[in-house]
């Protein structure tokens, strides 16, 4: 398992999906309130890189905390705003194909990519 790992989310047929052809993932979806968090941090952009790991980095300005485990083998987890606003999130199981096990929590860097 790689300590940091790096996706390239985009938007297809109006969902938020990745590619990750080492790990056997095609259009896997962001769903259950991540799609929501990838908008509003993206504010809006149709693709983006994003860098997580399960240790603090440089530049890794944002944090998911496990709130506990979810329906369906995926894991809950919630993002903390600057502003104080919540953003309650599920990741699928393919969160597994990066992580041994349910992190306790998840640093994480988002790049827009833009055209």
């Amino acid at each position: 398992m790689n300590a940091i790992n790096v996706i390239h989310p985009y938007r297809w047929h109006n969902l938020w999906v990745f590619d990750d052809e080492s790990r056997g993932l095609d259009k896997e979806p962001f769903v259950a309130g991540a799609d929501k968090l990838l908008t509003l941090l993206t504010e809006g952009a149709d693709k983006c890189s994003l860098i997580f790991s399960l240790e603090e980095f440089p530049d890794g300005e944002h944090v998911l905390h496990k709130i506990g485990p979810g329906m369906g083998g995926g894991t809950d987890y919630m993002y903390h705003f600057k502003e104080g606003l919540k953003h309650r999130l599920w990741l699928c199981p393919a969160l597994f194909k990066y992580f041994e096990d349910r992190p306790d929590k998840i640093y994480f860097k988002l790049i827009v990519n833009e055209d």
